[in-house]
């Protein structure tokens, strides 16, 4: 239950909801996911806002809403990547349970989207920041992969294939396949600095790693962004 708890966060989706309502999910710093109504016009996507929430439901009743900064405004890559992060939350995020971590790498996230243009290399810069963002996000969701140990907590071999499944974590393959990965690419990960960039080897691990992962808990039901983002390169 929640009586006028103050919540700081953004604006991730919202849909119309009977003549002046809108039903409202909001990715806050204090319960992580939060979903109400919102009698009043939304606030734009990627600012920081303030909200007053109360009631006993799922559905909380939001009130006195404010925005704490200018307005955000994302173009070209930028656009789709905000949109994956505002999708990839609302789906695999459970309501109001606290996600301190995913939380700050998300404004962290949108932070760096607003520099793309600055960026020598955008689209390794780009690739970079999603596959952090997803790291923050899968581990806090429980999955945390052993780098080190495969299925039958054997030491990864570095001239060894490997196939990855969710339940079960690296599984060694007689021989390589286009869903194998290295053992010597695996192993990359355990150099890996906490909030330092990846290096090529680890970024072309978690690529594939992580998108089958997600893929996984989304189920049947693929990202919309995605789609969007493939069709606009397409066109």
């Amino acid at each position: 239950m929640m009586r006028n708890e103050i919540l700081h966060g953004y604006l991730i989706h919202h849909r119309k909801y009977r003549e002046r309502s809108h039903i409202v999910h909001l990715f806050t710093q204090e319960y992580g996911r939060v979903d109400g109504i919102l009698r009043q016009t939304p606030p734009p996507q990627y600012q920081p806002v303030c909200v007053q929430a109360s009631g006993k439901s799922e559905l909380k009743n939001f009130s006195q809403l404010e925005i704490v900064n200018q307005p955000v405004f994302f173009f070209g890559d930028a656009f789709f990547s905000g949109f994956y992060l505002n999708e990839i939350v609302l789906r695999l995020c459970p309501a109001e349970v606290e996600m301190p971590q995913t939380f700050l790498q998300y404004a962290a996230t949108l932070s760096d989207l607003q520099r793309m243009s600055e960026q020598e290399n955008p689209a390794l810069f780009l690739r970079q920041i999603l596959r952090k963002f997803e790291h923050e996000l899968l581990q806090e969701l429980g999955f945390y992969l052993d780098f080190a140990s495969d299925t039958a907590q054997q030491e990864i071999d570095p001239a060894q294939y490997y196939v990855f499944q969710m339940d079960e974590g690296f599984i060694p393959v007689i021989q390589q396949n286009r869903s194998a990965f290295s053992g010597a690419l695996i192993l990359s990960m355990l150099k890996y600095e906490k909030g330092t960039d990846f290096n090529q080897e680890q970024l072309q691990l978690l690529s594939r790693l992580y998108r089958q992962m997600i893929s996984s808990l989304l189920g049947d039901r693929p990202l919309k962004s995605r789609q969007l983002w493939i069709q606009n390169i397409q066109s």
